[in-house]
């Protein structure tokens, strides 16, 4: 068979020009290493870059121009495989994003590598054939001695990074230009990556076990510690090779009594990698499949019919808290393993608790990967090189998981599937919905997307089924799995507590009920959508408020710092004992923050044991963890917490949940507030009465008849959905058109704004030209509309203004693509004038 020669390459130089790929020579010695999905560093210009290789072709085309040759291929076994390749063209178009961006999103930080110079010995003309250890000194007019010591330092090792050699001969920058120009030296790119695999000296039997063993009696008396060390190895021969910290450890005795032994050739030291496992120590208790009850059995079902027929299949799981949607997670993966395929798990980085990964680990052990944020960049590169040599056969994690590089994938899992965090929020900005259906799509796979509050997006296609690349089948689960009922739930008016001369942020019921829980030992869960202790400081004798000086916010006070930070930029300052505008001492903090509940709570119930839970009191490694576990210990009466503590969490204990203010996310500027709203009160009241004991909700409101209140206090889904639908058809919001979120940024004012209304200018322009520019409420199925630009909800962060422009469409047509063309029309000029633009398609967030 004839291997290719040429190979097709994206390059790591995100910008228009080079967003295609480039044809390379394949070196003879490289073409049996080379794959579609391989990494390689290539010639760019004057400088070595890092690739992708994206297709392969058998010969150079007829009468091109020279190619040049790849440099390295980066890895034995390709990072990416030919599907993964073809889903980041797939997310290129769909995203409007640069084809390099989508596939650098698919590999761990580690293998974003990044070009290094080295130095090495060269071959300077008139070099000796036969050279000895000073031939290249000779070649060298009268050498100093300095070249002479610059040049055997380079002997000796071979390679040094030129950086290195800088700061180890800092004077000697001319000597070093000199050498290397006559091509005594020569410098060398090469792609180096940022994390290698971690190695660890490792002890093994260099003998066979039966001649160690009866040698064991021959040890003179002066060597018995090499003796026991030998006896040791033996009794472990069955986990050979051993670390040898591991083996200095146990039997407290020195790497030299180990090196003793290894010189007698009787075990070897040899080097020995080792997986990075965060939960290596960690013993998860076996669990066994549950049975499951009708409404469990009826959704399983389903779910497996797809499987085996291995046909393509998305299903929306809805099912109220409490309904054992976990449970059947785990028994549709099971079978998926027993397929020898395996699966994909995704959870919002929040739910991502130690909770969540136990379920997974007891069932499944060994063979699941999990893959977040928290953990180190060295843990995430081999949990992820676990799943892609085959070892796991269960991946779980947040967003990025989706791109796991599995190759025979049977299920893939989303829970939790409204929440908006799937949505990347920076390019390229893809939704794990949309490219978990893809990807399974390619796999003959089958989609489950478990909430107890679907989006309505996701409702809507289930409900209609009109849509032919995303109609998912509706399961439904409308009770809970242990038969227990749904937790009552009150509304506190606030503004009636207000007018009974109750200033305290706890109403009555609330502080009745907590107290209440305080004496019988039940544990309560608060919720407030704030992190903080005030929401922002104000001048009460002239109305200063502090806020950011990079951005167009206010600034958040955090009581344990005593200072203001802006949540946008991470700007802080120390928080100001009088006014910087007026020199009032009348500084008041206003709005309620975690901290600020914190302290309320030890004020009003003396000897109160409360976990706060939020970004703040969770940023070490661990601390989630351990913050959960002191909970479920009970050695907390409170879990305190923004939004972590509403998601995926399952307390015994726990009876009373109160909502501090329910209101908070109800004004802000957009569509999705009131389903946010509903979905994250109704999360929270799932928290209580999940076992034995009865649940009680509390929801403290300012705007106490809001639909999305009421309907979430009486968990009632369809309600909600019925009165949020009236409100999207007639505004003409998803799920009854799309959009396309378009952001401009510049320093200066003025030329954003020429430059914004240029934009939406020449998307107008291009509509017409095909006949789609009108508004939405044209009959027409076919519509496309522009509004804008105005100022960004938060027009100013890190000293960039910010404008936008909103695109709504429906209709087959490619108003993505319009979209990317128009703003290429645009780039020069933006280029020069460096202003960005960014395209966020079907965004969730608006700000």
């Amino acid at each position: 068979m004839m291997l290719p020669q040429v190979a097709k390459v994206i390059v790591d130089v995100p910008v228009k020009d080079t967003d295609r790929p480039f044809d390379y020579l394949i070196p003879e010695s490289m073409r049996s290493w080379l794959e579609i999905g391989s990494r390689v560093g290539v010639p760019f210009g004057h400088r070595t870059v890092q690739g992708f290789v994206v297709d392969l072709q058998d010969r150079p085309s007829p009468g091109g121009m020279r190619l040049k040759n790849i440099q390295e291929v980066l890895d034995v076994v390709p990072p990416l495989s030919p599907e993964l390749v073809k889903l980041a063209e797939w997310m290129s178009q769909k995203y409007a994003c640069r084809f390099i961006t989508a596939l650098q999103v698919m590999v761990p930080t580690a293998l974003k590598g990044k070009a290094e110079r080295y130095i090495s010995l060269g071959d300077p003309e008139g070099q000796p054939e036969e050279e000895d250890e000073y031939s290249l000194v000779r070649v060298v007019a009268e050498p100093t001695e300095e070249a002479k010591t610059i040049m055997a330092y380079v002997a000796q090792k071979g390679e040094v990074p030129a950086q290195q050699l800088s700061r180890i001969f800092p004077d000697s920058a001319e000597t070093i230009k000199s050498l290397l120009r006559k091509g005594i030296l020569q410098e060398n790119q090469s792609i180096k990556d940022k994390l290698q695999k971690k190695m660890l000296k490792a002890v093994d039997l260099a003998v066979d076990p039966d001649e160690a063993l009866a040698a064991l009696p021959q040890f003179p008396a002066k060597a018995q510690r090499q003796r026991e060390v030998l006896q040791f190895i033996l009794e472990m021969k069955e986990l050979l090779p051993l670390p040898l910290k591991e083996v200095l450890k146990a039997l407290q005795v020195s790497a030299a009594t180990v090196k003793g032994l290894a010189d007698k050739g009787f075990v070897a030291i040899e080097e020995m990698e080792v997986f990075r496992d965060p939960y290596r120590g960690r013993r998860f208790k076996p669990t066994e499949p549950l049975r499951l009850n009708d409404e469990q059995q009826h959704a399983y079902d389903r779910i497996v019919d797809s499987l085996d027929a291995r046909r393509h299949g998305v299903f929306l799981l809805h099912g109220v808290t409490g309904s054992g949607k976990t449970e059947i997670y785990l028994q549709t993966i099971q079978h998926c393993i027993e397929q020898d395929r395996q699966a994909i798990v995704l959870v919002p980085e929040i739910s991502l608790t130690p909770q969540m990964v136990e379920r997974f680990k007891g069932r499944f052990g060994d063979q699941v990967a999990v893959m977040h944020s928290r953990l180190s960049g060295g843990e995430r590169y081999d949990e992820w090189r676990k799943i892609r040599e085959g070892k796991v056969k269960v991946a779980i994690g947040a967003r990025s998981a989706i791109f796991a590089p599995f190759d025979r994938i049977g299920l893939i899992i989303m829970d939790e599937e409204h929440e908006t965090s799937y949505k990347q929020e920076e390019s390229p900005k893809y939704h794990a919905r949309d490219v978990a259906v893809k990807r399974a799509r390619q796999y003959g796979a089958a989609v489950v997307l478990g909430s107890a509050t679907p989006s309505l997006e996701s409702y809507h296609a289930a409900r209609s089924r009109a849509n032919d690349e995303f109609a998912p089948m509706l399961l439904e689960m409308k009770r809970r799995a242990l038969g227990n009922e749904l937790p009552a739930v009150q509304i506190v008016d606030m503004r009636e507590e207000l007018k009974e001369g109750n200033r305290s942020m706890f109403s009555r019921s609330l502080h009745q009920a907590i107290e209440t829980r305080l004496q019988r030992g039940e544990q309560i869960v608060l919720l407030l959508n704030r992190r903080g202790y005030s929401t922002f400081v104000m001048c009460r004798s002239c109305g200063y408020v502090a806020g950011c000086p990079e951005c167009d916010i206010s600034l958040t006070y955090h009581q344990k710092s005593n200072n203001l930070r802006c949540h946008y930029c991470g700007y802080a300052e120390p928080a100001p004992s009088v006014c910087p505008e007026c020199g009032s001492e009348h500084i008041r903090y206003f709005g309620t923050g975690t901290q600020r509940v914190e302290e309320e709570l030890a004020k009003l119930f003396p000897g109160i044991r409360v976990i706060r839970m939020d970004v703040d009191t969770t940023t070490e490694k661990g601390s989630h963890e351990k913050l959960l576990k002191q909970f479920r210990d009970k050695k907390a009466d409170v879990l305190l917490g923004t939004q972590m503590v509403a998601k995926g969490l399952d307390f015994p204990d726990v009876t009373l949940v109160g909502v501090i203010t329910a209101d908070s996310a109800l004004n802000l500027p957009d569509f999705r507030a009131g389903e946010k709203t509903f979905q994250l009160l109704t999360q929270v009241a799932g928290r209580a009465g999940r076992h034995q004991l009865k649940g009680e909700v509390l929801i403290q409101s300012y705007t106490p008849d809001h639909y999305s209140i009421i309907h979430a206090s009486g968990h009632d889904y369809l309600a909600f959905v019925r009165d949020e639908l009236k409100h999207r058809r007639n505004l003409h919001y998803p799920p009854y058109c799309r959009l396309i979120l378009i952001t401009l940024t510049h320093e200066q004012l003025p030329l954003l704004v020429r430059m914004a209304e240029n934009m939406v200018s020449v998307l107008q322009g291009k509509a017409r030209q095909r006949g789609w520019f009108g508004s939405l409420d044209r009959l027409t199925a076919d519509a496309f509309d522009v509004l804008g630009p105005v100022a960004s909800p938060i027009p100013r962060i890190k000293n960039r203004y910010r404008f936008q422009c909103m695109v709504k469409w429906r209709g087959n047509i490619d108003a993505v693509g319009l979209v990317r063309e128009s703003a290429e029309q645009l780039e020069e000029t933006a280029h020069n004038q460096q202003l960005q633009i960014s395209i966020d398609v079907d965004p969730q967030m608006l700000m």
